[in-house]
């Protein structure tokens, strides 16, 4: 028979080898409020588990235009931090208000060129129009609507609306980082919302 002590000593180095794995567990044992809407701790993309890595709202002068949450597989607190991992990523907006579909694809395709240069931008036009094109067939996004922009390596970028993947993945590797860009970028949509996705609010 194995004595308590001897156990605690057999399966320390198993809880030293998941401490790793369990750790960034902490960073999001709660979900978060935005705008009214609850940003689940985690969400599951394929074989990962995403966490909830910060959420906030978007908002046009004192209205509130839709909520956003980003699930990382870890914490990232930074632009570059955010870039740099390698692993799958996933943004959650929901509409807090009805908006033109067309005009959101517009505004999202300048926030991708006003936070990249001219250069990188010309890249991934052809990804930009399609995305465009993504929104303007919805023709309106109503109140509770939500859309999602995952990146799966090896795949590419998905844009699923409504629950309904968006055709083919998007295969330039720099279009998921151009469109968080629009988020987390030096000129994001929205400062506070740039804060929150990155975890600096609460």
């Amino acid at each position: 028979m194995i004595s308590s002590t001897r156990r605690v000593l057999v399966l320390s180095p198993l809880a030293w080898a998941l401490a790793p794995l369990l750790a960034p567990l902490a960073h999001a044992a709660s979900p978060i409020e935005a705008g009214g809407v609850t940003f689940v701790p985690t969400q599951q993309l394929q074989q990962s588990t995403l966490l909830l890595n910060g959420a906030g709202v978007r908002y046009k002068a004192v209205f509130k235009v839709y909520a956003a949450g980003l699930y990382l597989e870890k914490p990232a607190h930074t632009q570059a931090e955010v870039y740099a991992l390698s692993g799958r990523k996933r943004l959650v907006v929901q509409m807090l208000r009805e908006i033109d579909s067309t005009e959101l694809g517009k505004l999202f395709s300048r926030g991708m060129e006003d936070n990249m240069d001219k250069a990188a931008f010309s890249k991934i036009v052809p990804g930009v129009l399609r995305m465009g094109q993504i929104f303007s067939d919805h023709k309106k996004l109503q109140v509770g609507d939500q859309f999602m922009v995952d990146w799966i390596p090896g795949t590419g970028t998905l844009i699923t609306v409504r629950g309904q993947q968006q055709g083919d993945a998007f295969k330039e590797p720099e279009f998921f980082n151009a469109l968080l860009g629009i988020w987390l970028g030096p000129q994001p949509a929205d400062w506070k919302l740039k804060d929150g996705l990155l975890g600096k609010t609460a």
